[in-house]
């Protein structure tokens, strides 16, 4: 694991938001620079506003959940891809860190 907060894995898994994020800012971008549908003070607030909000909601959602899975990727148990609901996957030990302790219940330890 990295030391940076939204590291590569946290972005790749956040790109579900950030690509409507980006999508939203570049329609908010062209309604401000062409106005195709001219300026009325009443149709552009509500146009703005069923661009805008959506799009500050979803950003302060995108960075909740964003700590939310680096705080997880950093504490909690870490396996192979795929493996996690696997029985008797051994769990991977993180950068740093003394392995897990083995017990005598593990499957895979006995095995050894």
């Amino acid at each position: 694991m990295s030391d940076k907060l939204f590291d590569r894995e946290t972005m790749l898994d956040l790109s579900v938001n950030v690509i409507p994020l980006a999508i939203m800012g570049f329609f908010v971008i062209v309604f401000i620079v062409v106005a195709p549908f001219g300026f009325d003070p009443m149709t552009s607030a509500l146009q703005f506003g069923l661009l805008v909000v959506p799009f500050v909601l979803l950003a302060i959602l995108t960075y909740f959940s964003g700590l939310a899975v680096a705080g997880t990727q950093r504490s909690g148990a870490l396996y192979l891809p795929g493996q996690a609901a696997v029985r008797g996957a051994v769990e991977l030990e993180h950068p740093g860190e003394s392995p897990p302790p083995q017990t005598e219940s593990d499957p895979v330890a006995a095995e050894e």
